[in-house]
């Protein structure tokens, strides 16, 4: 089993095989991967030890002391979170060898091809047509709100298969060339001025079957393992204590006296308070997924996250009075990753608006947490039995 001292020693030979002040930052992220430094739960061979991920935090730490290069999770952050154990709990030994290196050592960017237009909060509802055939899928729809998509490589799809069965049975997962020919990438411009999502349009896209992940039909059961990790990616971010977007607005009051009442000042520190409650539950949440696969806990955490952050964004605006209102630049960019807590006050109010949509609506992840956590009855469906092509549109 896996110790660390045996993880240090390790990270030693890997420093002294590669300085990373000599070495240049794309070798030494693939000489860390091919070490199985990157993620040590993943198994050997993939850039892991198959050891605890609990004790990631020591090659981290290591590492960081080192002074050595890191992938950047902001730009890579839906492969790293969301694609990467998709692939591991349901690729072919193919897939895990073709993909998982270049998606963690940052040669390749990830996006998510799920929701549609018709189909946001009711994922399984998605139409984007797959038609087999010989060796091929073609694909013809369209998605939404895909972030990063104009950056990106590849992207994890789920699309329908089979209209004559119930929503939920007739959909497969796909892993999709973003380069390949009929793709097409448009930006939508966000109330920030930026446009870090787009609508991407599937034209007789060809996917090989060698592409699909899992089986056919079973698009819906593999897509779970990608929601669920998507959760967590985003409410279960590790934050210092004091830190995040109540960090930001309690460093605003410790530097600008002039701007305290004292009904903010009780706001704060309810904020302050929730901040660390959250922080708490994000670590023992994290030290679970340590354990084994993420369950539907990650929606509350992801719930409280939206709500702090748009409260604490709420609240720098009306501390900063005047000061709040401005905006900086409302000039259309397409940036490379998505940054909560970047850019001043004005973007962080406006960018914390999403929170509460994106990764799962805060309305259906609290049904999430009505039915699989606290195991309250489920709200009437009477779609459940009905083929997708008769359902009403």
């Amino acid at each position: 089993m896996t110790t660390v001292d045996d993880l240090k020693r390790r990270v030693a030979d890997l420093l002294a095989a590669y300085p990373p002040e000599s070495t240049p930052r794309q070798d030494f992220l693939d000489a860390r991967f091919d070490a199985g430094l990157a993620w040590i739960h993943f198994p050997e061979g993939l850039g892991g030890l198959s050891a605890p991920r609990s004790l990631q935090s020591v090659v981290d730490k290591e590492l960081a002391a080192a002074g050595a290069p890191d992938n950047d999770k902001r730009r890579i952050g839906i492969g790293l979170g969301m694609a990467a154990p998709t692939i591991l709990a349901f690729g072919t030994p193919e897939q895990h060898q073709r993909f998982l290196r270049p998606l963690w050592t940052e040669r390749e960017v990830w996006c998510q091809l799920f929701s549609e237009p018709g189909a946001g909060s009711d994922l399984a509802a998605l139409g984007t047509r797959a038609v087999r055939d010989g060796d091929d899928w073609v694909v013809t729809g369209q998605k939404v709100w895909t972030s990063g998509a104009h950056k990106s490589q590849w992207a994890i799809l789920v699309t329908r298969t089979d209209p004559d069965v119930p929503k939920h049975r007739g959909m497969t997962y796909f892993l999709c060339d973003m380069t390949a020919p009929g793709v097409e990438v448009r930006p939508l411009r966000q109330i920030t001025g930026e446009a870090e999502f787009n609508e991407v349009f599937l034209s007789e896209v060809r996917i090989p079957d060698a592409h699909r992940l899992g089986a056919v039909g079973e698009g819906w059961k593999v897509a779970q393992t990608t929601l669920m990790n998507e959760r967590v990616a985003i409410g279960g971010t590790e934050f210092p204590r004091d830190g995040g977007m109540v960090g930001v607005v309690a460093e605003t009051w410790r530097e600008r006296p002039e701007l305290r009442t004292s009904e903010l000042h009780d706001r704060l520190l309810k904020l302050w308070v929730e901040g660390e409650s959250l922080r708490l539950v994000s670590s023992r949440l994290r030290q679970q997924l340590a354990a084994g696969a993420p369950g539907p806990e990650g929606s509350a955490v992801k719930v409280a996250f939206s709500e702090l952050n748009q409260a604490a964004s709420g609240l720098e605006i009306e501390l900063l009075g005047d000061e709040g209102l401005r905006y900086d630049d409302w000039t259309m960019r397409r940036p490379d990753g998505v940054n909560f807590l970047g850019r001043e006050a004005g973007y962080r109010y406006l960018r914390a608006k999403g929170n509460s949509i994106e990764g799962g609506t805060s309305e259906i992840l609290r049904n999430i947490i009505a039915e699989r956590v606290l195991g309250l009855p489920s709200e009437p469906r009477i779609d459940k039995d009905v083929a997708w092509k008769d359902l009403p549109r």
